[in-house]
C-alpha cells in the first residue's frame, strides 16, 4: 500500500511531500518525493505568528489555513503528476501540517496545526488523515514528539543502544535502549536550525549557513552560551516539548541584550554550541549512553554542528540515517506516511513513555475524498 506524508517543519521552508510503500504498518521504501516553498509572504506570516503569536481575526486565522492547505495539496499533486502515479494508487494522506502554536507546559495543553485538511482531500481526491497530536495531548501528553514510534520501528535494534537525532528548526532525540517499544523515549531538546538560520538570513542574507562555515569562523562567547543555557527549559526532565515561538532571536535578545555588540560570527558559532551543548546535555540528563547516532533532518548537512556534537560524545558513532535505509531529508514526511498507515489500520500512533499521554491512542482525524 502506498502513503503520501506531507510535512513542513520549524523552519517553515515550505512543504516535504514522500510517497512510500508499507506492508500493513511495515515501512519498505520511499518511491516518490517532491517539495513545494512556501510564497515569501507567506513564509513570512508563518514565521511572524509563531514567534509573536500575533493577533489575527476570524477570518485572517481562516485564510491562513486555507493558504497552507493549498502548498500541502499541490506539494502532493506535484509529487503524483511527476512520478506517474495515480490518486486511486494512495491510500490515504498523511498531513502534519503547519504547526503555528504549542504550549503543552500547563493546562489546557494546546497545540495549533493549520493546513485545512477538508481541502487537501477536495483537491487530490485522495483520503486525507491530519490532527495527529491533539489526542495525544487530551490524554495528557505532549502531543510531541511524534516521530520517535516511526524511529523505533525503523531503527530499533537489539544488537546496540542507540538514538536517533532529528535536526530540524527545534532538535529531538529519540532514545532506542533496544527493540522493546515499552524503552523508548524521545523529547526535545531546545533549538537547532531555527535560531542559526534567522542568524544567517541577517546576517549573511542567505536562508542558512552553508555547512555551518560562518558558524566555524567565530569564536564561542561563554557569557553568551551561559546566558542561554540558564533558560528553565532545558532544565526540566521529559517529557518535555518546544518550538518555534519558545526559541527565536527575540528570545536571544531577552536573555542577552547587548548581542548586537558581539561579532555576528561569534554569535552564530555561540548559536551551534548552544544546540550542541543541548542536545547532549539531553542525552546526559537521561544517563543513555548509545553506541551510534543517527542523524536526521536539515543540520545532517551543518558540518560544523556535527563536529561540535561529536566533541562531545567521544566514543559514539555519529552517522547519518542513509546509512541506516532513509534519507535524513525524508524521516519526518515517511513519519507521517506512517501515521496515516496506523490510523487506517487502527493502531496507536503515539509513545507514553515518550510524550506523557496515559494511555496508547489511535491518533488524527481521517477526511474521506
Amino acid at each position: 500500500m502506498i502513503f503520501l506524508g506531507l510535512i513542513s517543519g520549524t523552519s517553515m521552508d515550505g512543504v516535504d511531500a514522500i510517497a512510500a510503500d508499507f506492508d500493513g504498518s511495515r515501512f519498505l521504501q520511499v518511491i516518490a518525493t517532491a517539495q513545494v516553498d512556501y510564497a515569501p509572504e507567506l513564509r513570512q506570516q508563518l514565521l511572524r505568528i509563531a514567534r509573536e503569536h500575533s493577533a489575527l481575526t476570524a477570518r485572517e486565522w481562516c485564510a491562513v489555513d486555507a493558504a497552507v492547505a493549498e502548498v500541502f495539496a499541490a506539494a502532493a499533486q506535484r509529487l503524483i503528476e511527476s512520478h506517474q502515479l495515480r490518486p486511486q494508487d494512495i491510500a490515504a494522506i498523511g498531513s502534519h501540517g503547519q504547526t503555528l502554536f504549542h504550549d503543552a507546559s500547563a493546562e489546557p495543553r494546546l497545540t495549533l496545526q493549520v493546513g485545512d485538511a477538508n481541502r487537501i482531500a477536495a483537491q487530490t481526491g485522495i483520503t486525507t488523515v491530519a490532527d495527529f497530536r491533539r489526542r495525544d495531548l487530551a490524554l495528557g501528553g505532549q502531543g510531541a514528539p511524534l516521530a520517535p514510534a516511526f524511529h523505533h520501528a525503523l531503527f530499533a535494534t537489539d544488537s546496540e543502544p542507540r538514538a536517533v537525532l532529528n535536526l530540524g528548526g527545534i532538535a529531538n532525540i529519540t532514545l532506542l535502549p533496544d527493540a522493546d517499544a515499552s524503552k523508548v523515549r524521545g523529547f526535545d531538546t531546545g533549538p537547532a536550525n531555527g535560531l542559526l538560520d534567522e542568524w544567517a538570513q541577517l546576517h549573511l542574507h542567505a536562508p542558512f549557513d552553508q555547512a555551518g562555515h560562518f558558524a566555524g569562523s567565530g569564536e564561542v562567547q561563554n557569557e553568551l552560551l551561559q546566558a542561554l543555557l540558564d533558560e528553565p527549559y532545558f532544565a526540566l526532565a521529559p517529557p518535555k516539548s518546544s518550538g518555534r515561538g519558545d526559541f527565536h532571536l527575540g528570545w536571544v535578545r531577552t536573555r542577552y541584550p547587548a548581542l548586537d555588540q558581539l561579532s555576528p560570527a561569534d554569535v552564530q558559532a555561540t548559536l551551534a554550541e548552544l544546540t550542541a551543548s543541548t542536545v547532549v546535555s539531553g542525552l546526559t540528563q537521561t544517563a543513555f549512553q548509545p553506541k551510534r547516532l543517527l542523524v536526521c533532518g536539515g543540520g545532517v548537512r551543518n558540518v560544523d554542528l556535527l563536529r561540535r556534537i561529536a566533541a562531545k560524545l567521544p566514543g559514539v558513532a555519529i552517522e547519518s540515517t542513509l546509512e541506516h535505509g532513509l534519507d535524513p531529508q525524508l524521516i519526518e514526511a515517511t513519519a507521517f506516511a506512517w501515521l496515516a498507515a496506523q490510523t487506517l489500520a487502527g493502531l496507536p500512533g503515539n509513545l507514553p513513555a515518550v510524550t506523557g499521554a496515559s494511555k496508547p491512542a489511535v491518533l488524527g482525524a481521517i477526511y474521506r475524498a
